[in-house]
């Protein structure tokens, strides 16, 4: 992709940044690098390279799924302002 320096004035334009014709000229040389090195990487053949959900070849270190805490849900329901057949009842917010 190539751009002007008329391109570079109408993108800060847009984006409300005052440019002058040094630093239009400044940030096209920097766009233009930016936009070669990604035609670099485009023109490498990854077709064989297998998709990967991260950078590294990491695993995560799961434990195992065991209960931990006891059931105290009938101490929690005894202390609960008001409960109904296992249920918490609080007050109507929405009308």
């Amino acid at each position: 992709m190539t751009l002007s320096v008329s391109d570079v004035k109408r993108i800060a334009d847009l984006a409300y940044i005052e440019i002058d014709d040094n630093e239009a000229k400044e940030t096209l040389t920097q766009l233009s690098g930016i936009f070669n090195l990604i035609e670099s990487m485009q023109a490498v053949d990854t077709s064989t390279v297998e998709p990967m959900s991260h950078a590294q070849s990491v695993v995560q270190r799961l434990r195992e799924d065991e209960v931990t805490e006891t059931d105290q849900r009938e101490l929690y329901q005894s202390i609960a302002p008001q409960v109904e057949a296992g249920l918490y009842l609080v007050p109507q917010v929405i009308e």
